[in-house]
C-alpha cells in the first residue's frame, strides 16, 4: 500500500521518516517530495509498505500525531488521475 504522509516539517529526512514508520512494520520507501528548482521539501512524503494490515496500522497510529513539532497527516495514499 503507498501511504501519503503530509504536514511534515521542513527539516524532516526520509531516514528518520522511515525509521519512525518501520516502530509499526515493514517499509519499502520513503519518498520525500522536494521541490525540483530550490531542492527544499514540500512538507509531505510518500512510503510504501508491502503489507496492507501493516499500513492500516501505521496510519491509524501515526495520523494526527506530533512529530518534530507538526502533527502529521498520514492516509492511504490515491493514485493519480
Amino acid at each position: 500500500m503507498n501511504i501519503y504522509i503530509g504536514n511534515l516539517n521542513y527539516r524532516v529526512r526520509e531516514d528518520d521518516l522511515k525509521r519512525t514508520l518501520e516502530e509499526f512494520g515493514e517499509v519499502d520507501s520513503v519518498r520525500l517530495i522536494k521541490d525540483r528548482d530550490t531542492g527544499r521539501s514540500k512538507g509531505f512524503a510518500f512510503a510504501e509498505v508491502p503489507d496492507d494490515e501493516e499500513a492500516r496500522n501505521m496510519i491509524s497510529e501515526l495520523n494526527e500525531t506530533e512529530y518534530q513539532g507538526r502533527q502529521m497527516i498520514v492516509k492511504e495514499a490515491l493514485p493519480k488521475r
